[in-house]
């Protein structure tokens, strides 16, 4: 038993120590670059058969040399082998080597018997297929040797062309189909044609480009498969965090609740003591007061004057408590409704608070995706981003106004001013930049669109920590936190850093601005109904949160004092 298995072993061993041409032990093995083994002497048949083409390639993964590899041979594996073939009871090649032709097999051309065997090659020089056993002359005989050998994959017939019976070499471009040279001179007179190699090197050329692209599609499948770990986990995070707020403003507002319990419940204890004890106070009066009028009543029917007169004034005393305050008293429902009034007040300033930040918060978790979504390019898909702004009264300079609920900024009136000529602007003297912030600081995918009127304004965003001060540098454009589009009836510029450049596009009066922070990217289109069009795109990295603002500079129209520029309200 234990010798069967042991057959059994170096049975199974022989089938992986076999060279893929002959089909056979290993002989005189040797290894080509690309890490497939083969007998010698077969691998050097197959590579003449190839020399008239210029490259070499291997049988079984067909990857090619551009120059002919040196071989050398592999002694350990040859040591295997030999080892095998002295322990092994017989020398049998493997069940490949004398397999019978299956249905989809090509089948050799040379077995006699009823059911022949299975080609592994075929030669295009002589149109005929060959098993291993047949295949042994081509790889001896000298003549032989310079036959082109080919893997027997489909029958030769396929390869003859039905109008000739000749071999099909040759490919035609322009009907998209193989050919044989005598196809030329008759069927396919003029057409465009190049050799079967020379198509295949072209279709290697997109089998390839193919290729990568599964690797890129695989690799961006790992990247989907870990963004979606990601997402998961970064998600659950976040619920948790998120609850964890919430429990503590919860525990918050209970512990005011509680807080306000306590208060009214000590204030209402407090209370109640001191309006017992003045309830004592005035109860222990009025019985004194009840006495005395007793008295006094039965005095008042003495006929005695001077008894009376004595008597009277000893009565006439006042029992009155100084320490006792006799009202006024406070309605207590008017209090108490003092204090629910307060905290219905809070809950309402609370309910407010929720509600204008609960639109952003919503926003955020809409855009968080695990797929980016493509950029916008219709006016109604950058609607999507659309963000609220409001311009900030704590950044208006001197002569500009803020109306139409903080999105119009107005020049209130021309000011002196000087041409610079490296800048092509106007600059004020002795006053103030004109220009406004908005409130709101934009970290992601915002949109927004601006209208204007008389001179030159312009469209910005800038870093929150740009210069307040009253200087040429300190203008949207003019340093390296800001970026400003300068729209005026004579076209549109762009500045950044000190840089000016002209911007080419049909000149509107509404502007609409794209911004992707985490891409860096920031765009300027100029709007026409729904039509839009890319004024200028610019890509950076961005470190802060951006701040949309709107400048003005007097370009000497009459109508500058009247300018405007209006955030369009589209939320």
């Amino acid at each position: 038993m234990a010798e069967q298995q042991l057959q059994q072993g170096i049975d199974l061993d022989q089938s992986h120590f076999c060279c893929s041409v002959c089909l056979e032990l290993l002989k005189e093995p040797v290894t080509i670059p690309c890490g497939h083994t083969y007998c010698k002497v077969c691998i050097e048949g197959c590579w003449d058969q190839e020399e008239q083409r210029g490259k070499y390639s291997c049988p079984q993964c067909r990857e090619e040399f551009s120059q002919r590899p040196v071989l050398r041979k592999n002694n350990m594996l040859a040591e295997v082998v030999l080892n095998l073939k002295k322990t092994s009871t017989q020398q049998a090649p493997p069940p490949a080597a004398v397999a019978c032709a299956g249905p989809s097999d090509v089948a050799c051309d040379f077995c006699s018997e009823a059911k022949p065997n299975k080609a592994t090659m075929s030669c295009l020089t002589c149109l005929s297929s060959y098993c291993p056993t047949h295949l042994r002359p081509h790889y001896s005989v000298p003549v032989l040797k310079k036959h082109q050998l080919v893997s027997a994959t489909i029958p030769l017939q396929e390869k003859m062309c039905t109008k000739h019976n000749k071999l099909m070499e040759i490919y035609c471009q322009t009907d998209k189909m193989c050919i044989c040279y005598l196809c030329i001179i008759y069927e396919h007179k003029g057409h465009r044609t190049v050799s079967a190699a020379a198509e295949r090197a072209e279709e290697q050329k997109r089998l390839n480009v193919s290729q990568k692209k599964v690797q890129q599609r695989e690799m961006e499948l790992n990247q989907l498969v870990q963004a979606l770990k990601e997402f998961k986990s970064c998600s659950g995070t976040a619920v948790k965090t998120s609850d964890k707020i919430f429990d503590e403003l919860i525990v918050s507002i209970n512990k005011k609740r509680s807080l306000v319990k306590q208060l009214m419940q000590s204030q209402e204890k407090t209370a109640v003591i001191q309006g017992k004890q003045l309830q004592l106070q005035l109860e222990d009066e009025i019985t004194k007061l009840r006495r005395r009028d007793s008295e006094l009543e039965q005095l008042s029917h003495v006929d005695d004057n001077i008894h009376f007169i004595q008597t009277f004034k000893s009565l006439s005393i006042s029992c009155d408590n100084p320490d006792v305050r006799a009202g006024p008293f406070a309605c207590p429902k008017l209090s108490f409704k003092a204090v629910t009034d307060g905290v219905s007040q809070l809950r309402d300033d609370l309910e407010s608070i929720l509600n204008e930040k609960w639109p952003k918060i919503s926003k955020m978790v809409s855009l968080t995706n695990v797929v980016k979504p493509p950029e916008p390019k219709t006016r109604d898909e950058f609607l999507h981003y659309c963000c609220p702004l409001t311009l900030d009264q704590n950044t208006v300079s001197k002569y500009v106004s803020v109306s139409q609920e903080n999105r119009r900024a107005t020049n209130k009136k021309n000011v002196q001013c000087y041409y610079d000529s490296y800048s092509g602007r106007r600059i004020n003297v002795g006053t103030d930049i004109r220009q406004v912030l908005c409130s709101e600081g934009l970290s992601g995918q915002c949109y927004w669109e601006v209208t204007w009127r008389g001179s030159t304004w312009s469209v910005a965003v800038s870093y929150k920590d740009i210069s307040q001060q009253s200087t040429y540098n300190s203008a949207f454009g003019n340093d390296n936190k800001s970026w400003s589009l300068d729209c005026s009836q004579q076209g549109y510029y762009f500045r950044h850093n000190g840089w000016r450049g002209r911007v080419s596009g049909y000149r509107t009066s509404r502007v609409g601005v794209y911004l992707d922070y985490k891409e860096g990217t920031l765009s300027f289109y100029s709007i026409c109904g729904t039509n839009m069009a890319l004024l200028h795109k610019v890509k950076t990295i961005f470190t802060q949160p951006l701040y949309p603002g709107l400048g003005m500079s007097d370009d000497g129209a009459q109508s500058s004092s009247g300018s405007y520029a209006e955030l369009i309200k589209l939320w």
